[in-house]
């Protein structure tokens, strides 16, 4: 009976939890193994938004799992987030071992058709691979049955709010020194507006290149263009100038009040440690 074949979209925190694991991993560890956390659609998209390192041993002809603090720490999970279900497990190394069949019988026990992700964190090619299984039962009916890990489709995903975190750490790769500023509100306010109006552009050329018969028509696209403008609220210019500059000026109050609470504490801090400072000389 062949397995139904999946797709995989991990999200960046779960990438970031895991590595968190491998470089605290006991020294007497090979590997790290834990938990993944997530949601399955109707259409068979795993989701993994969330992942916790389980505590396990391996030697060469067995591995010892603990599942007791596996299920005292999906239970924690739950409280927190209860849309979040058991979808699979993660391991680091950039290959599946013969440990791994014994421990994905463990999870088949936990969700149905689970996943099985292999984070290279040897850096293998000078990268960190990242893979994803899914367990087929292989063998003859009525024998004795084993089972084989069939590669699946595996792709980074994230939420929007997530990409705000990823810009910085990109822009970061690039630079020499390896450190970015983080981005005011004002300058962020910026961006979205540059980024707003590179877009309409490029809606307005297409338009413009329709109608002068330099781009064919796609009725599609002209319906998807058609429900948006309709979507746009009608406001008088006036009132649309007005609410824009009275938010504004809350955005700029807001960033004031932030400056103002930061130099403060930083004020407070040094007359503290004065303080503190000046007792010690005069004890």
């Amino acid at each position: 009976m062949a397995a139904v074949r999946r797709v995989c979209n991990i999200h960046p925190v779960v990438l970031f939890s895991i590595v968190d694991s491998f470089e605290r991993r006991p020294e007497d560890s090979g590997r790290v193994i834990g938990t993944l956390l997530g949601n399955v659609d109707a259409t068979g998209v795993v989701e993994v938004t969330n992942s916790f390192t389980v505590p396990h041993n391996e030697v060469e002809d067995e591995v010892a799992v603990d599942i007791e603090f596996a299920k005292n720490m999906y239970e924690l999970h739950k409280m927190v987030n209860s849309s979040e279900v058991v979808v699979g497990w993660y391991s680091t190394g950039p290959d599946v071992t013969e440990h791994s069949v014994l421990i994905h019988e463990y999870y088949a026990r936990e969700a149905k058709n689970p996943v099985h992700i292999t984070i290279d964190t040897t850096l293998r090619n000078a990268e960190m691979g990242m893979k994803a299984y899914i367990s087929a039962p292989l063998g003859v009916p009525g024998r004795t049955m084993g089972s084989m890990f069939t590669p699946i489709p595996v792709e980074l995903a994230c939420y929007e709010t997530e990409q705000i975190g990823l810009n910085p750490m990109l822009r970061g790769k690039s630079a020499k020194s390896r450190t970015v500023e983080i981005s005011t509100g004002i300058e962020q306010v910026e961006s979205a507006c540059e980024s707003l109006l590179s877009m309409l552009n490029v809606i307005q050329q297409y338009v413009n290149d329709v109608v002068n018969g330099d781009k064919a028509a796609d009725p599609s696209l002209g319906r998807f263009l058609m429900n948006l403008v309709s979507s746009v609220p009608k406001i008088d210019p006036e009132k649309f100038e007005g609410l824009l500059n009275a938010n504004f000026k809350d955005l700029l109050m807001v960033a004031y009040l932030a400056n103002l609470t930061k130099t403060q504490l930083t004020i407070t801090e040094k007359l503290t440690t004065a303080t503190m400072t000046t007792n010690v000389k005069l004890n």
